[in-house]
């Protein structure tokens, strides 16, 4: 281990905040919190890394957040001490390797949909080992030791205990497949996206928390992941609904997302400023 300031990590192997977030969550002593990112920037990375967070994640599926910057923006999350997550865009298995050799705790997968498609995803994150003889992924990582504060070695012996890997779980075939998914080794998390998760049952999007199927349907991921012994996640935009989230039994919550927060409060105080040019209006 190289430094004990700011680490990401809590003890000599590399265990991150996350893992430990996840454990405390597990244990119903408070979820593993965090923030979703889809601007790019060193200096606001570093800036919500430091608000409170167990992890921020790192949006490259929607997100303007290209190469360059996820780099930047890993770099700044756990030189905080926060854990970096990177949401990549689909399972090719570059975009895995790209995200696990900047540094990324763990990443996201959207549309995971197949026990097939979560197996191949596995194989892109493991590196080669007697645990996991599958495992395709090149021993390259010059930057990754840095985010989980190890030397080169201890990250190459370490990585695949404490990297993680989160599936998306955004379709009516996802669903239905979800306990095949989750009885994949190496799969740590079933995260439910509720948006797509309506669109692919023929709601709009929007109104996901208000449809009883999708409703029913986010119980039962989460409920397979329980018994699958793996962690679950959902999506929230406010603390609220976090909470809520929380309380229904998932480990794995956001309280919003950087474009929302700065929307919502320049929309906000630009109707109070607006008040006082309509109101000289009508005088």
């Amino acid at each position: 281990m190289i430094s004990s300031i700011t680490s990401p990590v809590v003890s000599t192997t590399g265990k991150t905040r996350l893992q430990a977030s996840l454990e405390r969550a597990t244990a119903r002593q408070g979820p593993s919190i965090g923030q979703w990112l889809e601007f790019p920037g060193y200096s606001l990375a570093r800036t919500v890394a430091h608000l409170g967070a167990d992890w921020v994640l790192l949006d490259c599926e929607h997100g303007n957040i290209d190469d360059k910057a996820m780099y930047l923006q890993v770099g700044a999350i756990s030189s905080a001490g926060v854990s970096p997550i990177v949401r990549i865009p689909a399972s090719e298995p570059w975009m895995m390797k790209r995200a696990l050799d900047c540094g990324a705790h763990a990443i996201m997968v959207p549309m995971c949909e197949t026990k097939e498609q979560a197996e191949a995803i596995v194989r892109g994150c493991k590196y080669p080992s007697s645990q996991w003889p599958q495992g395709m992924r090149g021993a390259g990582a010059m930057f990754a030791p840095a985010a989980f504060n190890q030397t080169g070695r201890e990250y190459l012996t370490h990585a695949n205990d404490n990297v993680m890997i989160i599936v998306q779980i955004e379709s009516r075939t996802a669903v239905e497949n979800c306990a095949a998914i989750a009885a994949v080794p190496g799969i740590d998390m079933l995260f439910v996206g509720p948006n797509d998760l309506a669109s692919s049952m023929g709601y709009f999007a929007l109104d996901h928390a208000n449809i009883p199927e999708v409703q029913e349907a986010t119980t039962h991921v989460l409920r397979v992941a329980k018994d699958a012994g793996k962690y679950a996640g959902h999506f929230a935009l406010s603390a609220d609904v976090a909470a809520a989230k929380y309380h229904q039994g998932f480990d794995f919550v956001n309280s919003g997302a950087d474009i929302v927060a700065l929307t919502s409060w320049m929309t906000a105080e630009m109707t109070k400023l607006r008040q006082l040019t309509d109101a000289s209006a009508v005088n």
